[in-house]
């Protein structure tokens, strides 16, 4: 297949690991063009991104005055894009050999994504050369009731992992209902976006072998998201209720989801208030309504007694963990 695919990058403080983001976007023959969108980097990110386009004409690199966070970003890369698909690759994060020639494979839909494999850095080089294809490439129709469902709380996560993806997007799709990434969001813009892509009619497929590689740290900070990133991810599912028409099935998932997320901002304000205005501010806050002290007083027990894990913070003892069982799902 012909080139077809730009590749959008937002980068902010991405010095180190730019070039090869870039690099393994620029080795996939479907990428016609990788856009670079620096988030007002107060480091050499913007330096990598320049000599990476004069290494390949393919690179493009948009500068931000003002940091606005990954969605804003995206966007105007999106505006920018000139291919049939587009796709979002991390700036830590890199392409696995072969992946969008398998993606592109699967026609007739607006959304194709494959398995993620999270790694620690020092497994990277090795998940980029492993030989995926014992895993089958079949794609399955992801409804969006499962989908949905996916984002919630399940085997020892504090939230699930289905929003992860990262699938190809048909831009004329996107163009077409006037879909772009909701700027206000700095936690789930990617879950946000593919709802509404849903809920607007596109269909997403997935497969379950392994074509992005997502690296994992130590010193990662996914879990502190405030109150306000929790607030604005919730009014974002308020608003996929109220955009109507889903089968009630949806609806119930949405409503499971728009609970949990209200319920981890409460727990989020809670503990804000503590740490800044004391136990009393923090009591007030937990008892003034019904139902957001058992919520909050189970999430403190589970934190303390550390039963949760962010999902895809953790890789296993051999450097790599699969998003995706690799037998379907």
């Amino acid at each position: 297949m012909s080139a077809c695919v730009t590749v959008i990058i937002a980068a902010f403080n991405a010095q180190s690991t730019l070039a090869r983001a870039i690099r393994s976007a620029l080795e996939q023959p479907q990428t016609a063009e990788v856009i670079v969108v620096d988030d007002a980097s107060d480091d050499g990110t913007c330096t990598a991104a320049n000599e990476e386009a004069e290494r390949d004409l393919r690179v493009r690199l948009i500068r931000q005055a003002v940091n606005q966070g990954p969605a804003a970003a995206r966007n105007r890369a999106l505006d920018a894009a000139m291919s049939e698909y587009v796709a979002i690759l991390d700036s830590d994060d890199v392409f696995i050999p072969g992946r969008l020639d398998l993606l592109l494979s699967c026609q007739h839909c607006e959304m194709v994504a494959d398995n993620i494999a999270f790694v620690t850095p020092e497994y990277l080089t090795t998940a980029i050369s492993q030989d995926w294809s014992t895993i089958a490439p079949d794609f399955t129709l992801l409804e969006p009731t499962e989908f949905v469902l996916g984002n919630l709380r399940q085997n020892g996560v504090s939230r699930g992992e289905l929003g992860f993806l990262k699938p190809v997007l048909s831009r004329a799709f996107l163009d077409k209902h006037k879909l772009r990434y909701d700027p206000s969001l700095r936690l789930g813009e990617d879950y946000d976006l593919y709802v509404r892509m849903m809920l607007a009619g596109a269909r997403m497929r997935v497969t379950c072998r392994p074509g992005y590689a997502a690296v994992v740290r130590s010193d990662s900070i996914s879990a502190q998201h405030s109150a306000a990133d929790l607030g604005a991810l919730q009014t974002a599912l308020e608003s996929h209720l109220d955009a109507g028409g889903q089968s009630p099935n949806l609806t119930r998932a949405m409503q499971a989801h728009l609970r949990d997320v209200r319920y981890k901002r409460d727990h989020r304000v809670c503990l804000d208030l503590r740490r800044r205005q004391g136990i009393v501010a923090a009591l007030q806050y937990l008892f003034g309504a019904g139902d957001r002290a058992w919520p909050v007083v189970r999430q403190i027990v589970r934190d303390k007694l550390n039963l949760d894990q962010m999902a895809g913070d953790t890789a296993s003892k051999d450097g790599s963990r699969l998003l995706l069982p690799p037998d379907g799902l």
